[in-house]
């Protein structure tokens, strides 16, 4: 038996998925599949109840599922724990990060990792929010970038910086000969959101009925780029974080205005998985992260 093995076995039963443990793992369903086979016999037990609508471990599954975990935490721990000593930082780091962190904010902290460790091999992937804390707690990725990070008793997480929030609004629009505008200027403005579901979109809505304020939402998407370039053929005005906007506002396609009535920013924050070992290179990774 391989502790590889064992590795398959345990992200399987997180994720419940034979496709999302090959990926994790670098191998192919079939080869999950041969290995979970190979685990069977070896212990001459049922693990996994297999069946098109349910995944559930035996019994005999859920012991060998915790033993594992123990098995594998350990053998990380003693891995870090040499790289540490031999200080190596080398390997891959696994990110999910949303669209608005991974085309903005990222690019510069990872240029500056990679500068400093050449041979680690930094793979990012850009998911809506919900899909990268189903990433991070099902171990396919090692680190999950958010806004507005929510409480899980399963995660931690390492809050980075606190991004302004402005109103953007097309060059010919009327806000964008003002310096500032109060928030119940926006009060019946045509107004490009995000989806619902997106947590900048709940925080705008809260910031928004705290002042009694109601918008005219006329288009809603799922990422910032979008977003902007809607407000660029003036179908309406949005707020967004401005670090997302540097580029259009030196290029004179949008215009940025300053909100009154209160200071409004959109908190960052790294998570990772509650008592995963993080090698060498993910510790640095994140120092660098919180450097900003």
């Amino acid at each position: 038996m391989q502790i590889e093995s064992l590795k398959v076995f345990c992200d399987l039963a997180e994720t419940e998925s034979f496709t999302k443990a090959a990926q994790i793992n670098n191998v192919t369903q079939s080869a999950v599949s041969q290995q979970i086979s190979s685990l069977e016999r070896q212990f001459k037990s049922l693990l996994i109840e297999r069946s098109k609508k349910k995944f559930r471990l035996t019994r005999e599954g859920q012991v060998l599922y915790d033993f594992s975990k123990q098995i594998i935490q350990t053998h990380d721990s003693l891995h870090s724990k040499l790289q540490e000593i031999k200080d190596i930082i080398s390997g891959t780091i696994r990110v999910a990060t949303i669209y608005s962190i991974g085309l903005h904010d990222l690019p510069p902290y990872i240029k500056k990792f990679l500068k400093s460790y050449p041979t680690v091999n930094v793979h990012v992937e850009y998911r809506r929010a919900n899909q990268v804390y189903d990433d991070v707690l099902s171990n396919v990725v090692d680190l999950g970038l958010v806004a507005y990070p929510t409480r899980e008793s399963k995660l931690e997480t390492v809050s980075l910086r606190k991004d302004p929030l402005v109103l953007i609004c097309h060059p010919q629009h009327p806000f964008a000969k003002m310096k500032s505008v109060k928030l119940k200027a926006l009060a019946g403005q045509k107004f490009i959101g995000f989806e619902p579901d997106i947590p900048t979109r709940k925080a705008l809505d809260r910031i928004l009925k705290e002042s009694n304020v109601e918008v005219m939402h006329v288009m809603e998407f799922d990422n910032i780029e979008t977003v902007k370039r809607a407000v660029e053929i003036d179908a309406g005005v949005s707020v967004v974080p401005q670090g997302t906007i540097l580029q259009e506002v030196a290029k004179q396609t949008l215009v940025q205005v300053q909100l009154e009535d209160g200071e409004f920013y959109r908190p960052l924050a790294a998570i990772y998985k509650k008592n995963k070992v993080l090698s060498p290179a993910v510790k640095q990774f994140l120092a660098i992260l919180k450097e900003g």
